[in-house]
């Protein structure tokens, strides 16, 4: 009975997900599906399934979103709807850094990667969404999937303006991130 107990717990477990379901609410409103790659990069698949399925990223803000680049969000620490956004950007999560997994994979449109700092062995919680190809990313990024559905609602999330894609007001938010089968 244990044995079958155990099996129930690991078959439950985010890590064995393929992928998320985000409601987005703001300016762009609806549904982006991922696929997730969790054979290319299981850590990081890992980590963001346990967020997502402890209700981390829910009412996190895209708080750095550049035309024609990309669409940033993940500070669960710093980045939640009506804390201060001066801060977003800069967090993680109470979960380890993981070391890069890096792959061959490209970084084309709707490929989704892992936002870091300077260190390669960075990346938390925070990734993007690509608008565009960036083949200037790939080797440097871990890709931890794509976007399969909803693509016009990333399409849609507000632009952040300057250099650095900074959303000024009010940002559009993941309302509900969901782990799908």
């Amino acid at each position: 009975m244990r044995k079958l107990a155990a099996l129930l717990v690991f078959a439950a477990s985010p890590a064995l997900a393929t992928g998320l379901e985000i409601e987005v609410a703001g300016e762009a409103n609806g549904i982006v599906t991922i696929d997730l790659f969790e054979d290319v990069a299981p850590r990081h698949v890992e980590q963001i399934t346990a967020l997502a399925a402890a209700g981390q990223y829910d009412g996190v803000v895209f708080h750095r979103v550049i035309e024609g680049f990309m669409a940033q969000t993940g500070d669960v620490q710093f980045g939640r709807k009506g804390g201060d956004m001066r801060r977003a950007g800069m967090g993680g999560s109470d979960r380890p850094d993981l070391p890069a997994e890096f792959s061959d994979i490209a970084f084309k449109r709707g490929v989704v990667g892992m936002a870091r700092a300077q260190d390669p062995n960075s990346a938390n919680s925070q990734f993007f969404i690509m608008f565009a190809p960036g083949d200037f990313l790939n080797g440097q990024y871990t890709v931890v999937g794509e976007v399969t559905g909803g693509m016009d609602v990333v399409d849609a999330i507000k632009l952040g303006t300057g250099p650095n894609g900074a959303v000024v007001g009010a940002p559009d938010m993941m309302q509900k991130v969901t782990v799908t089968d």
